[in-house]
């Protein structure tokens, strides 16, 4: 496509330069024989005979005389023709015009009014001028021809050179945008190879992005479109590994029960029910735990919009309250505004509250808190309880992380907790404390009022 709007733009050029070149020296033609008519005109009014020192007194004369003063231009013959007489001329000798038939018709035409006509003539164009000198009855003629096809020949000559250049330059073109369009398309191509070599189960492949340009945008794109496939892939992966997990040993306690079950006895009927009803509350527990950390790394599992932080943290206090007998402390308190999603921050801490209370007896203290801490938001939730096991402390917000003395839950809450406080850019971490345990969210969000 490049090498044909380049030809055609050239082709475009060279015929608009031709044409215009063209139209130029027929102008130039034109006016060199006005002004050689003119020079007759004025010569033919007010010349004097050399001889005789007085006005012409003949056509032959005017005209020979007027021949020996002047030099035709270039591609030019000045001719005489006398009536009667023999035709006259000064200039090189053209025969193929000079002995054509259709020449002196054309001067016979002209003769009585004079002009100018264009005469075409063995493949050769001439422009004829003619000039009447009556002498009574008899009409003389001053005649100029001009090779019209001869001036053109120069341009002719430039034109040849012009295609030419132009056929080395598209050639030139063609390859050097052959070239950059290779360069340029180089990341789509590898794009393209990148994206083939994704299988289903193989989501590794990336592309390595060099500039700054339109093409480097869309390989970001597409490297960020892979992380995001990649991410969901995972978390499908994990929570269906999770829900297989976890739900198979519910599963097996309802079947067991079940295919134990004495359908006559009153007794066992009740106390299986029971029993079934617990598994399955668990089992929706346990689902929808999976479901929120399925639903973490969602764009919209948060919607952050601003939020007064120490209305927030009143009202997580106000709500642990109701979790447990327990000495409910306000560590401290934030003030300002931060865009944060109140909802999930709420469900956190809640859940940080509610592991507390597990791990403590009734009239314990707990401790609920907020604090601006270089530019960001912390959350916290203190407890004085026997604290965190050593071995547990590394993987304490992984998933089903517990304790072997925690035989309640499904260790997801820490998770659920962890993946709320990376939705908003931070991170939940465990103190380094003498007693107990303090958790501390940190948000990537900062006050801002």
């Amino acid at each position: 496509m490049v090498a044909f709007l380049t030809t055609l733009t050239l082709i475009t050029v060279g015929v608009t330069l031709y044409v215009l070149e063209a139209q130029r020296i027929d102008q130039d033609v034109d006016r060199t024989l006005s002004q050689e008519i003119g020079e007759f005109r004025t010569f033919q009014k007010d010349g004097i005979d050399p001889k005789t020192g007085k006005r012409f007194a003949s056509a032959d004369r005017l005209l020979e005389v007027f021949l020996e003063r002047n030099l035709p231009d270039e591609n030019e013959v000045l001719h005489a023709f006398r009536d009667p007489g023999v035709t006259t001329y000064q200039g090189e000798e053209n025969p193929v015009l000079q002995n054509s038939t259709e020449f002196a018709d054309l001067v016979d035409q002209l003769k009585p009014i004079g002009g100018t006509q264009t005469l075409e003539l063995g493949g050769t164009t001439y422009r004829i001028a003619v000039q009447p000198v009556k002498q009574g009855t008899s009409i003389s003629a001053f005649v100029i021809s001009h090779d019209v096809s001869a001036s053109r020949s120069d341009l002719r000559g430039l034109m040849v050179t012009y295609a030419l250049l132009s056929a080395l330059s598209v050639i030139l073109i063609a390859g050097l945008a052959s070239w950059l369009a290779g360069r340029l398309l180089s990341p789509v191509r590898r794009l393209r190879d990148t994206a083939r070599g994704i299988t289903d189960g193989d989501l590794g492949g990336r592309l390595e992005v060099t500039g700054n340009d339109d093409l480097s945008d869309l390989q970001r794109t597409f490297n960020d479109m892979l992380d995001r496939l990649e991410s969901a892939f995972v978390t499908q992966r994990q929570l269906l590994d999770d829900a297989g997990h976890e739900l198979r040993s519910p599963l097996t306690v309802l079947r067991g029960h079940l295919e134990v079950l004495d359908a006559t006895d009153p007794e066992d009927v009740a106390a299986t029910r029971l029993l079934l009803l617990d598994e399955i509350d668990r089992m929706s527990r346990l689902v929808g735990d999976l479901l929120i950390l399925a639903k973490a790394r969602r764009p919209d599992f948060v919607d952050p919009h601003p939020t007064d932080v120490e209305t927030l943290t009143f009202g997580v206090l106000e709500r642990a309250r109701a979790l447990a007998d327990r000495s409910w402390l306000l560590d401290g308190v934030a003030r300002g505004t931060a865009a944060l999603d109140g909802q999930r921050i709420t469900q956190a801490m809640l859940q940080l509250a509610d592991n507390a209370s597990k791990h403590t007896q009734p009239g314990q203290e707990i401790g609920i808190g907020s604090r601006i801490h270089e530019g960001r938001i912390e959350f916290w939730v203190r407890d004085t309880g026997p604290g965190v096991d050593p071995d547990l402390r590394s993987n304490l917000f992984e998933r089903f992380a517990r304790a072997e003395r925690d035989d309640e839950g499904f260790g997801l809450g820490l998770s659920i907790v962890n993946a709320i406080a990376a939705a908003h850019g931070g991170v939940a971490e465990l103190d380094d404390t003498p007693v107990g345990t303090t958790i501390r969210i940190r948000l990537g969000a900062g006050v801002t009022t």
